[in-house]
């Protein structure tokens, strides 16, 4: 599946919800891992407001690359977002749709 660069240069991004700790395994609990860095994953809900219009996204980051004090409500730049395309097949039924990763977050407007 092929991934595409994300351009927020123009986009204002909120935390709307604090980072979730993302699983590989549900049943086992078993913490999804980046694969190049070895760090722990987490999945953040984001705002992103860009040309008037305001949507909420899961975005995965890099444990690495959260701030200690992320909380809802703040302003955050959004390093490295790609959005990649994904399928697949759990008990017979195809499922699809987009994951989208980052680098980091930081603070900061």
């Amino acid at each position: 599946m092929s991934s595409f660069k994300i351009d927020l240069s123009t986009a204002v991004v909120f935390v709307a919800t604090a980072p979730v700790k993302k699983l590989a395994n549900k049943q086992t609990g078993e913490r999804a891992m980046d694969r190049e860095t070895g760090a722990g994953l987490s999945t953040v809900g984001l705002l992103i407001s860009d040309e008037g219009e305001g949507n909420l996204y899961q975005v995965t980051v890099p444990e690495t690359g959260l701030p200690e004090d992320l909380a809802p409500g703040m302003p955050v730049r959004v390093v490295g977002l790609k959005a990649r395309d994904w399928e697949n097949e759990f008990n017979g039924q195809k499922r699809h749709g987009i994951a989208f990763r980052a680098v980091a977050l930081t603070a900061g407007a």
